[in-house]
C-alpha cells in the first residue's frame, strides 16, 4: 500500500519490501548506500525483463534514466545515430523535435543522451515531479516507439546522406541537365557525420581508438562507437532499423530512478504505459520471426571478454600538426567487477603520473621524450584499462617510452611506491567523494556510474556506488606490499597491453583528401538518374525539415505552465564582513562539512603587456618548491591536506561599458577538520615559492603543458575560443581575457618557448617582481564559505594571511588597448569549423533584460536549431543573451561558414514575426526560469555571488531578471527583432576551423595559421 510519509526513504521502505511485487516489479533486494545518503532498491519487471534501480533519498533534483547494452559490431556509428534519431519524434509524440521541445518547455536540470563504447543512456533530471513524468513519457516513447520506422528522413538528417552541390548557374536556372549534374560536387552531410568529423579531429581521441582496437581486437571495443566518418556512409537504413529492433527492448534495458519522488506512482507509470505494452521494436521482431528468420540472429550484439593480447607496437597516421604527435601505452587492468583493483589502479597511476612531481612522470619529462605525459583510467568498460599518453612526442620514441616507464615502475616495485603520495591521493579522492560535485545533476551521474558494473552483472547494480569500504580497505593496504604487487602485475607481468604511436602527416595525405577522391569516384559511377535522385532526395529532406508540426501534433506534448513554477529559492544574503583581518565576503551555505576560502587580488597594478606573465605565475605556483618544502613535498602536502588549490585569473566586466577589473583568484577547499591547512598552505605557496631561481627544465615543462592544453582547446572547443576572440573585437574586458588566456596569450607563450633559454632570466625576474606586487592586502578581497565554527577557526589560524599593505607602486598601471575588429579566421587541424559573432550590447545602446533570455531560448532552440543544426548539419549552435554584458551567436562543429552566417543574419527577421501559441511560449518561459532556479553546488554558488559583487552588479538583478522572464510576452519578443538584426550585423565574427572549410568561405577573413 502507498504510504503518506513525506520521507522518501521511509516511503520506499514501506512499499518495496524484498520478496514482494509492486506494479509488476519483483523487489529483489534493498541495500543502504551511506556514501549517497540513500537506500537502493533493485527490482525486475516480471513480464518484460526490464531491470530497475531506485535510489531513495531526499534530493529534490529527481532523475530518471533508461540505458541499453549496445556494443557495436562495426564503426558505422549506428548506436550514436540511433541515440540522435529516436529523439526525433515517436508514435505518441509525432512532432519533429520532441527533444528540443523539452529543452525549451520543461524545468529540466539535465536532458540529454550519451553513446558509450558499449551502452547508450537516456537520462533526465528535474526538480518538479510532474515534469519528471512528462520527461519520462517522452523519452520512453522515443526509445520504444520512435518515428524512425516510418520516416527515413530522420536517418538521413541525423546519420548521413548525399548532397550534390550544383554549379551556381545551374542552381539559379533550375537546370538539372546531365552536364550540370556531372559538374556538381557530391558530398556527405548529416549531424552525426559532421559531429564525428569534429570529434576525430582530436588526436587524443584518434589515439584512444587505436589503443582500444589493439587491446580488444575481437570485441566491440575495437570499433568507434560514435562512428568513423569513413565508415558511416556504409550504414544502410535497413541495418539501422534492424539494430534498433534488436537492442531497444525492455529485456535489454536498465532503468534508474533517483531522488525524492513518489516511487509507487513511478512504478505504476512504467508498468502500465510502457513495459506491459508492445513496442515498435517488438512488432518488427515478431514480424521477422513470423517471416522465418532465425530468432538467434535477432539477439542483441554480444559483448565478449577479450583474451589477453600483446601489441608490441602499432602506428597510426593522422593529418595534423607535428606538435600533435602522441604515444599511447594501454594496460588492461582486469574486470570491471573487481572494484578494489580498478580503484587501486587509478590511485596507483595517479601517484606515478598525476603531477610533474610524480616519480614516473618526472623521469619521463627529464628524458625529453615529449612535452607532457598524462594518464587516465577508463573504468566504464567490461575490461577497464589504463592509458598512459605521451603528448608532443619526439619522433620514434614509442619503445623508449615503454622501456623508461617499465624501468621506473620496476624500481618502485623494488624500493616501494612512496606512501605519502598514495595516502595523499586517497585523501584527495575522499574529499571529492564527500563534495559530490559531478558537474551535472547527481542522479544522472549516479545512474551512469551504476552502469559501469550493472551492465556486466545483474547482481552488481550498486557495486560502483558503494566505494566507502573499498577506500577503507585500501588505506589498510598502505601497510603492506599490495600496491607494489599490483604495479608489478599491471606493468611488468601484464600480457594484455598495447603500444601505439600516432604519427602526424601532411593534410594532403589525410582523410579529407581520401574522402574527396572517394566521392568524385562515386559521382562518376552514378547514372544521371541516380544523380538526379540525390538532388530530389535532398529537396525532400529539406521540405521535411521545413515543414511545421501541426497544432494537433504539438498538442500531444506534455507541458508545464508558468503556474507550475514555484517561488524562487531564497538565498541567504551575502555578508561583507569588515571585522575579519581581510575584508571578507561571507556565505552562509550548507557544505556537508567542507570549507572554501578564496582571495581575489586586484590586477590593476599590472601593465597590459605583463598580463600573460600573471597567467604563467598562476600555473607555476604549486609546481615549484617553496622556502619550507621541496616541490615533491609540497605536491604531497597539498593533495593530502586540501581538496583543491587553484590559482586562476578572473576578469570582471564593470558597469561602465569600458570598465574592466581583472583579479588573480586563489581558491582552496578542505574538509572542516583540516581548516589549519586551508589557512596556511595557500599563503605558503603565494608568499614563499622560489621563483627567482626556478629550475629551467621544470618551468619549460609547465609552459609546454600549457601550450598543449591550449591547442587541444582550440581543436575540441573552438566555439569557446571563437566567442572570446569575437568579444575582444569590441569589449575591453574580452581584450584582457585574450591577453590572459586566449589567442594573445597563446602567441605570447609560443614565442616565449621558442626563445626560452635567452628569456629565462628575465622570466624569473618578472615573475618574482609580479608576485611581490600582486600578493598584498591593498585591493585584496577574501571570501569564505562554511560553518560559523569553521569561519572563526579559519581566521584564527590565518590572521592577515601574511599580506603587507603594499607600496601602491603601479596600482593603476593597467591601460587596456582599444578593441578593434580583426575579422580573423584561425586555421586549426580539423575537418569542420567553429564560428562566433559577439558584442557588448551596451555599445549598441541595447538594454538586455530578462525578456532577452526568453528570446535567446526561442532563437537557439527554434530558429537556429532548425536552420543551422537540422538543415546545415552542424552539431551545435545558439544565441546567448543571458547577461546584460554579452550577446553572441555561435556554431559548433559546423561543416561550412557562409551558410550559417547567412542564417544568423536572418535571425532578427524570424524573431520579428515570431507568433508562438500560448503553450509553446509558456514553455520558453518555464525553461528559462528553471535554468535560473536549478540547484547549484556550494562552490559554484559562492563564485557566482562573488562575481555579482565584484562586477558591480545589482545584488537583486537575478530576481529582477527572473521576474522579467515570467512577465515576457510574444509581442515583447517580436519587438526585439530589429535589435537582434543589429547585433547580427554589427557583431564582429571570428572563426576557428580547418583550412579547406575556411578557404570555401567568401567572407574575406584575415586567415591566421594559428598552430603553425
Amino acid at each position: 500500500m502507498p504510504t503518506t510519509s513525506t520521507d522518501p526513504r521511509a516511503a520506499a521502505a514501506a512499499l518495496l519490501v524484498p520478496g514482494t511485487t509492486c506494479h509488476g516489479f519483483a523487489v529483489e533486494r534493498c541495500e543502504t548506500v551511506p556514501e549517497l545518503d540513500s537506500d537502493a532498491y533493485v527490482l525486475r519487471h516480471t513480464a518484460s525483463g526490464a531491470r530497475l534501480l531506485y535510489l531513495a533519498c531526499d534530493d529534490e533534483n529527481k532523475a530518471f534514466a533508461i540505458g541499453f547494452k549496445t556494443p557495436p559490431a562495426d564503426s558505422t556509428g549506428v548506436f550514436h545515430i540511433l541515440e540522435h534519431s529516436v529523439l526525433c519524434g515517436s508514435a505518441k509524440f509525432p512532432v519533429k523535435e520532441p527533444f528540443v521541445d523539452l529543452i525549451k518547455s520543461s524545468m529540466q536540470t539535465f536532458l540529454n543522451a550519451m553513446t558509450y563504447p558499449d551502452k547508450t543512456i537516456y537520462p533526465v533530471a528535474t526538480t518538479n515531479e510532474q515534469d519528471l513524468y512528462n520527461l519520462m513519457d517522452v523519452y520512453l516513447d522515443a526509445v520504444f516507439n520512435p518515428a524512425i520506422y516510418t520516416k527515413p528522413t530522420i536517418f538521413e538528417q541525423e546519420g548521413w546522406h548525399y548532397e550534390l552541390d550544383l554549379p551556381e548557374s545551374a542552381e539559379g536556372e533550375g537546370d538539372s541537365s546531365s552536364a550540370s549534374l556531372r559538374e556538381g560536387t557530391l558530398r556527405y552531410n548529416g549531424v552525426v557525420f559532421n559531429e564525428m568529423k569534429g570529434a576525430l579531429s582530436d588526436p587524443m581521441s584518434v589515439l584512444d581508438d587505436a589503443v582500444n582496437a589493439a587491446l580488444y581486437p575481437d570485441t566491440a571495443y575495437a570499433h568507434e562507437s560514435g562512428g568513423d566518418p569513413r565508415a558511416i556512409p556504409a550504414l544502410t537504413y535497413e541495418q539501422f532499423l534492424d539494430t534498433h529492433a534488436r537492442h531497444y527492448n525492455p529485456s535489454n534495458s536498465y532503468i534508474t530512478l533517483y531522488g525524492d519522488l513518489d516511487v509507487d506512482r513511478a512504478l505504476a507509470f512504467l508498468d502500465e504505459r510502457y513495459l506491459s505494452q508492445p513496442s515498435a521494436a517488438s512488432r518488427r521482431m515478431d514480424a521477422a520471426v513470423a517471416a522465418g528468420e532465425d530468432p538467434s540472429a535477432l539477439a542483441p550484439n554480444p559483448l565478449g571478454v577479450q583474451a589477453p593480447v600483446t601489441c608490441e607496437y602499432k602506428h597510426v597516421e593522422m593529418a595534423t600538426t607535428p606538435e600533435n604527435a602522441l604515444v599511447g601505452l594501454g594496460l588492461v587492468l582486469g574486470s570491471a567487477l573487481d572494484r578494489k583493483r580498478t580503484i587501486a589502479a587509478d590511485i596507483l597511476f595517479e601517484a606515478l603520473l598525476g603531477s610533474n612531481e610524480a616519480p614516473v612522470k618526472k623521469a619521463i619529462l627529464a628524458a625529453g621524450l615529449g612535452g607532457n605525459v598524462v594518464s587516465y583510467t577508463a573504468a566504464e568498460s567490461l575490461q577497464p584499462y589504463e592509458l598512459i599518453m605521451l603528448q608532443n612526442a619526439q619522433p620514434g620514441v614509442a619503445r623508449e617510452l615503454r622501456r623508461m616507464f617499465q624501468n621506473a615502475c620496476r624500481d618502485l616495485c623494488e624500493h616501494g611506491v612512496p606512501r605519502e603520495r598514495l595516502e595523499a591521493i586517497i585523501s584527495s579522492n575522499e574529499y571529492d567523494l564527500r563534495q559530490r560535485d559531478y558537474g551535472i545533476a547527481d542522479g544522472v551521474a549516479i545512474a551512469c556510474d551504476a552502469l559501469s558494473t550493472w551492465l556486466y552483472d545483474d547482481d552488481a547494480a550498486t557495486l560502483a556506488l558503494k566505494y566507502g569500504p573499498v577506500y577503507e580497505e585500501l588505506r589498510g593496504e598502505l601497510d603492506g606490499s599490495y600496491f607494489e604487487d599490483l604495479l608489478r602485475e599491471l606493468v611488468l607481468q601484464n600480457d594484455h597491453m598495447a603500444l601505439v604511436e600516432l604519427v602526424p602527416v601532411d593534410a594532403a595525405e589525410g582523410s579529407e583528401g581520401a574522402e574527396a577522391i572517394e566521392l568524385a569516384a562515386k559521382r562518376d559511377a552514378m547514372t544521371d538518374s541516380e544523380l538526379a535522385d540525390v538532388v530530389e532526395r535532398t529537396a525532400a529532406l529539406r521540405a521535411a525539415q521545413e515543414a511545421e508540426d501541426t497544432p494537433e501534433d504539438k498538442a500531444t506534448l506534455p507541458r508545464l505552465r508558468v503556474s507550475d513554477i514555484g517561488e524562487a529559492r531564497p538565498e541567504p544574503p551575502l555578508v561583507v564582513d569588515t571585522t575579519a583581518p581581510i575584508v571578507c565576503l561571507r556565505h552562509d551555505i550548507p557544505t556537508n562539512r567542507l570549507a572554501y576560502a578564496m582571495q581575489y587580488f586586484d590586477l590593476s597594478c599590472v601593465a597590459f603587456e605583463d598580463l600573460p606573465y600573471v597567467t604563467l605565475l598562476c600555473r607555476l605556483l604549486k609546481q615549484l618548491p617553496t622556502r619550507e618544502h621541496s616541490a615533491e613535498e609540497l605536491d604531497n602536502l597539498l593533495a593530502g591536506k586540501l581538496g583543491f588549490l587553484s590559482f586562476t585569473t578572473e576578469v570582471m566586466t564593470q558597469p561602465d561599458v569600458d570598465g574592466v577589473r581583472p583579479y588573480l583568484l586563489v581558491s582552496a577547499g578542505a574538509l572542516s577538520e583540516k581548516i589549519d591547512a586551508l589557512a596556511s598552505l595557500p599563503r605558503e605557496v603565494w608568499s614563499s615559492t622560489l621563483l627567482a631561481d626556478a629550475d629551467a627544465d621544470r618551468v619549460r615543462d609547465v609552459l609546454t603543458q600549457i601550450r598543449i592544453g591550449l591547442e587541444q582547446g582550440f581543436i575540441n572547443n573552438g566555439h569557446s575560443a571563437a566567442l572570446g576572440r569575437a568579444m575582444s573585437y569590441s569589449s575591453p574586458s574580452a581584450v584582457v581575457r585574450e591577453q590572459l588566456s586566449g589567442v594573445n596569450f597563446y602567441l605570447f607563450l609560443r614565442n616565449l618557448l621558442d626563445h626560452f633559454d635567452e628569456r629565462l632570466d628575465d622570466l624569473r625576474a618578472k615573475l618574482t617582481e609580479l608576485a611581490g606586487r600582486i600578493f598584498v592586502a591593498d585591493g585584496c578581497m577574501a571570501s569564505f564559505t562554511g560553518s560559523d565554527e569553521d569561519f572563526d577557526a579559519y581566521w584564527d589560524a590565518a590572521g592577515n594571511l601574511g599580506l603587507g599593505a603594499g607600496d601602491g607602486a603601479g596600482r593603476d598601471a593597467l591601460v587596456v588597448p582599444a578593441p578593434c575588429d580583426r575579422h580573423e579566421a584561425f586555421v586549426i587541424p580539423s575537418d569542420i569549423c567553429f564560428a562566433a559573432s559577439a558584442c557588448d550590447p551596451r555599445r549598441l545602446g541595447i538594454d538586455v533584460t530578462g525578456t532577452w533570455a526568453v528570446a535567446a531560448n526561442a532563437l537557439s532552440y527554434d530558429y537556429l536549431w532548425n536552420e543551422i543544426r537540422v538543415k546545415g548539419g552542424a552539431y551545435g549552435c545558439g544565441f546567448r543573451a543571458a547577461g546584460e554584458r554579452q550577446a553572441a551567436f555561435y556554431t559548433y562543429r559546423d561543416p561550412a561558414i557562409d551558410p550559417s552566417i547567412e542564417r544568423v543574419a536572418r535571425a532578427g527577421e524570424w524573431l520579428g514575426s515570431f507568433e508562438p501559441d500560448e503553450a509553446a511560449f509558456e514553455g520558453f518561459i518555464v525553461s528559462c526560469v528553471s535554468g535560473m532556479d536549478a540547484p547549484v553546488k556550494p562552490y559554484a554558488l559562492t563564485k557566482r555571488r562573488n562575481t555579482t559583487y565584484l562586477a558591480g552588479l545589482d545584488p537583486h538583478a537575478r530576481e529582477e531578471r527572473r521576474a522579467q522572464m515570467l512577465a515576457a510576452t510574444p509581442g515583447e519578443l517580436r519587438s526585439l527583432g530589429a535589435d537582434v538584426t543589429r547585433i547580427a550585423a554589427e557583431s564582429p565574427t571570428c572563426v576557428f576551423g580547418g583550412r579547406d572549410v575556411i578557404a570555401k568561405s567568401n567572407a574575406n577573413f584575415n586567415v591566421v595559421d594559428l598552430l603553425g
